[in-house]
């Protein structure tokens, strides 16, 4: 390979890289699902963004719009006027970010033992419910987290697996206490 080639392929893909990483940042910015303020209800409600179409908009054309929200097919034709909310603080109203608030410095219901940082890949904290029974944020619509938050308690995932194994299979489960020394 010439010097030249070399050369040219290096600028290429610093040209493209230029390009292509505000590209990439705008698309992480906004996407994901965000909790807002309906405007028309004053309720919460679960939307997401067009991330692709803002991401490849820029600047004062940039084109922000709605691509679900939880009160659609019903209201889909509506101003859309939430959107003010999350171009304002597109990182306040993400889904992910006010469980994170709500988790931190919290310790599990269950076991008492402080929750430490969020891994939402695997061990995913849970929550428990007012009938004592623990669930995982995959078994509630988004626009509930505000409900939810305000009467259900933190439970740690260790706790959940246990909680639910000991709801799933009673029969196989031994209680012994602890005993004191």
């Amino acid at each position: 390979m010439s010097l030249l080639a070399l050369v040219s392929t290096v600028v290429a893909v610093a040209a493209l890289l230029l390009v292509m990483v505000p590209i990439v940042r705008r698309y992480l910015r906004y996407r994901g699902t965000r909790l807002v303020t309906c405007p028309e209800t004053t309720k919460a409600a679960a939307v997401e963004t067009d991330a692709f179409q803002a991401a490849f908009s820029e600047g004062a054309s940039r084109k922000l719009s709605l691509k679900e929200c939880s009160r659609w097919p019903e209201r889909e034709n509506c101003g859309q006027e939430c959107l003010r909310q999350i171009e304002s603080a597109p990182e306040d109203c993400l889904v992910r970010n006010i469980l994170v608030r709500w988790y931190e410095g919290k310790k599990c219901a269950l076991c008492g033992k402080t929750l430490g940082a969020v891994d939402w890949l695997e061990h995913k904290p849970g929550v428990l419910c007012p009938d004592r029974k623990t669930a995982l944020w995959t078994e509630f619509r988004a626009e509930m987290i505000p409900e939810i938050t305000a009467t259900h308690l933190p439970v740690c995932w260790d706790c959940h697996v246990a909680s639910t194994f000991r709801r799933q299979f009673p029969d196989l489960v031994v209680d012994r206490p602890w005993k004191k020394d």
